[in-house]
């Protein structure tokens, strides 16, 4: 037995060590390419044990030379990585996400204009006034090919008419979201899906912001949501919720559309985001505000007193 193990050392040849650094490089980029998703502590745990018990247990076959169990232990791991695909298809699938958003593949890809702003803009602020709740995401460099199949294709210019029209309470497309696609309206009514929020996700998060979240982690999309209840607009992107004033509204979209999209931040990676971020919508802050801007009821206040002192 030990001369057998001994004898491996020999066998073993600088081409045998090239393919395994290979393989371990190539394994490290998918651990670390799964590191970018929400479900990054269980992927790897069942991936490492299941790489390493099959390396373990290859070891031992090739030293004590049991055919049959290696044979068995082929078939198992063919059967435990489909297993893995299957039961973690949506960590993988934001894995892919992931992986479009890199240099390489975004050469391919066109870029969002921001003349967008303006028309996307008036029309969030009419459906603010009317109090029509909306849900409006705007492709940037990931696909969103697979959203816009689930609701009803359009091929539409943006405008106040139009977007009034889709999310008019009484029509059949109103609940679902609307997908904008180089500048025009691609679909209507259709269905995000919903990652599984933290405990602490505050009950005054309605399924429209919370979709927005779900889509801005898996993708790269911005979008804009309008309360129903409150008329209050908000930008969504990088898993990041930003309540935004109607005034500078045309602004920020603007600036946000011309910058490069920003990285989602899983929901793993952010304890106790969702309780932090209904406290700052219920002062009207944004999400990534550091205390220069002020707040939207502040904003309000001062701009209430300014016109008074005029």
């Amino acid at each position: 037995m030990w001369d057998r193990l001994f004898n491996l050392r020999d066998t073993v040849s600088a081409r045998d060590l090239i393919e395994i650094a290979l393989l371990a490089l190539a394994f490290y980029w998918v651990m670390r390419l799964l590191g970018k998703t929400s479900g990054t502590g269980l992927v790897r745990g069942l991936g490492l044990l299941l790489v390493g018990t099959y390396l373990g247990a290859q070891i031992l076959v090739t030293v004590f030379d049991l055919t049959i169990i290696g044979r068995v232990l082929d078939y198992l791991m063919t059967t435990g990585l489909l297993s893995m695909v299957i039961i973690f298809q949506p960590e993988l699938r934001r894995g892919l996400f992931v992986l479009g958003r890199y240099p390489f593949f975004r050469a391919f890809v066109r870029s969002v204009d921001s003349p967008l702003a303006d028309p996307l803009a008036n029309a969030a602020e009419m459906l603010a006034r009317e109090r029509m709740g909306a849900l409006i995401v705007v492709e940037r460099e990931v696909n969103l090919e697979a959203l816009v199949e689930s609701g009803t294709r359009i091929d539409a210019e943006i405008s106040e008419q139009l977007l009034g029209s889709l999310f008019y309470k009484n029509s059949p497309l109103h609940d679902g979201a609307v997908i904008i696609r180089r500048g025009r309206v691609a679909a209507a009514g259709c269905q995000l899906p919903l990652v599984q929020m933290p405990d602490d996700t505050d009950y005054r998060l309605g399924m429209r912001h919370r979709a927005a979240l779900s889509v801005s982690e898996e993708t790269d999309a911005l979008v804009v949501v309008v309360s129903e209840e409150t008329g209050r607009i908000s930008l969504v992107s990088g898993g990041t919720l930003e309540p935004v004033l109607r005034d500078s509204l045309s602004r920020r979209l603007a600036e946000v559309l011309a910058n490069r999209p920003a990285e989602p931040v899983p929901a793993s990676r952010r304890p106790g985001v969702m309780r932090t971020l209904s406290e700052k919508l219920g002062r009207g802050v944004t999400h990534k505000q550091q205390g220069s801007n002020p707040a939207p009821n502040e904003a309000a206040t001062v701009q209430k007193n300014n016109l008074g002192a005029g």
